[in-house]
């Protein structure tokens, strides 16, 4: 499975071009990421018809900055269509903040989502794990380390032998050369934003990119 970081329709479009099986929708790159406005999630979910998971993250870090406001944007963009999230708390020790990650997931009422890195930035990923997949989340994207996928591919190979019924994507500084290893390992989803942007955040997504890493992976 590939997913494609997408940042409006445009991106959406290509993404389904070239191949990739599911997006995870954000705004604020230099943030890494922050939740897309309602109008964003309107357009993206016009312009394509693949799964669109949706960040809840209102600031730059793994502290959530106002759950007040996080539980409504929750509500609004479901509102508005989303199925589908992404989020991930940690708290003043490293630790996962159950309590934050509880109150968001709240509004969800049983959707499908992703822990995000705030896992690799925690003080002990592999405990973390366990945390996690208590929390309901279907999914855990992970580097392995805060410094991406090439500190990480130890952990990462410890994680994908995991049998909790947690899938792990692996993305954060993820190069092709990393696959094949992966693959080996047992990884079977794959999230790519940059690399599919050969100039950059501000400029166009690739479709030609995804295909290489929908044929890749």
């Amino acid at each position: 499975m590939l997913e494609v970081i997408a940042l409006h329709a445009a991106d959406a479009e290509a993404a389904q071009a070239g191949g990739a099986d599911r997006l995870e929708l954000t705004v604020d790159m230099a943030a890494d990421g922050l939740t897309p406005p309602v109008p964003v999630l309107r357009d993206v979910l016009g312009a394509t018809d693949l799964p669109v998971r949706v960040m809840l993250r209102d600031a730059p870090g793994f502290a959530p900055g106002d759950l007040g406001r996080l539980r409504r944007d929750a509500a609004a963009l479901r509102e508005a269509g989303a199925s589908e999230f992404v989020l991930g708390f940690l708290d003043h020790r490293a630790r996962v903040d159950v309590a934050a990650c509880a109150e968001v997931l709240a509004e969800l009422d049983g959707c499908a989502w992703t822990f995000h890195r705030a896992l690799d930035n925690s003080a002990d990923p592999e405990a973390a794990w366990g945390v996690v997949g208590n929390l309901g989340c279907d999914t855990v994207l992970a580097a392995g380390s805060p410094r991406g996928v090439a500190d990480g591919l130890g952990v990462l190979e410890r994680l994908a032998t995991r049998r909790d019924g947690v899938r792990l994507l692996v993305g954060g500084g993820l190069k092709t050369g990393h696959v094949a290893p992966l693959k080996a390992a047992g990884v079977t989803a794959f999230h790519v934003g940059s690399a599919v942007r050969p100039a950059g955040w501000d400029a166009p997504l690739s479709a030609a990119a995804v295909r290489l890493w929908a044929d890749l992976v």
